[in-house]
């Protein structure tokens, strides 16, 4: 091999390997400046620590709490229109009530059931030892006679058992605070919705007292000549019986 031949030869490697050499280097500082570059765009957008930290809220004032509490109150529901049932309830309760009519119970008042009442006359109940004159009336004494001279009747007794068959021994209900009283006590009663001291004035057989509300039907019975205002039921002559139908044939 010729010298000059080699010597170009080494030349040429050393000029190729002074090349790779520096390309070698200029990419190892091309990469090392890059992700400085970029670390420092990056710090540059990151939020100052200090100046991001979330701050404690104030505390509230007593103004500030009161509009919050208006704000968040629900708003109030509307009164609901009254009903046609308490419409008719309270035109019921506003009307009066015909004469010769006891005033109903208040509401809230004490009411008891007694049981099986004895009749001493026609306004006046036992239970045991306990005795329970009906308010509103004059009582029938069980002894009374009714009548005109020679046509007198024991109107009491009569009136005594009408009572006593009306009542057939059943509870009654009277405006009592309580069933424990002692001797005498005075009420209003009712067996079932029928109060007792307007059936004994409407049927006659006991007086209204005065100014009381079954005054009206007090002179009713008197006009009719009921119970104890009339002549003995017992001469009444029997009532005749139906005629029969004719034959059409």
């Amino acid at each position: 091999m010729r010298p000059a031949a080699f010597i170009t030869g080494i030349a040429g490697m050393a000029i190729v390997i002074g090349l790779l050499l520096a390309g070698q280097a200029r990419l190892n500082s091309g990469d090392g400046a890059a992700p400085d570059a970029d670390a420092g765009s990056v710090t540059a957008e990151l939020p100052d620590a200090d100046t991001d930290r979330i701050k404690p809220p104030a505390s509230l004032t007593d103004e500030d709490a009161a509009l919050i509490a208006r704000a968040t109150e629900p708003a109030a529901a509307p009164s609901p229109p009254p009903s046609e049932n308490a419409t008719a309830k309270e035109t019921a309760q506003s009307e009066p009530a015909p004469a010769g009519t006891p005033p109903a119970t208040a509401a809230g008042k004490d009411s008891v059931e007694l049981l099986r009442p004895t009749v001493e006359n026609a306004g006046l109940l036992s239970f045991g030892k306990r005795r329970l004159q009906i308010t509103g009336i004059i009582a029938t004494p069980a002894d009374k006679s009714c009548g005109s001279e020679g046509k007198q009747w024991p109107c009491g007794m009569m009136a005594k058992t009408a009572l006593r068959l009306f009542l057939r021994n059943r509870a009654i209900d009277c405006d009592l605070p309580s069933d424990a009283w002692e001797d005498m006590a005075s009420a209003a009663c009712r067996l079932g919705q029928q109060d007792i001291g307007t059936w004994l004035v409407e049927n006659g057989w006991a007086e209204a007292q005065p100014g009381s509300p079954l005054a009206a039907a007090g002179e009713k019975a008197k006009q009719a000549k009921e119970g104890i205002h009339g002549e003995d039921p017992r001469r009444r002559p029997a009532a005749a019986p139906p005629p029969e139908p004719a034959d059409p044939l």
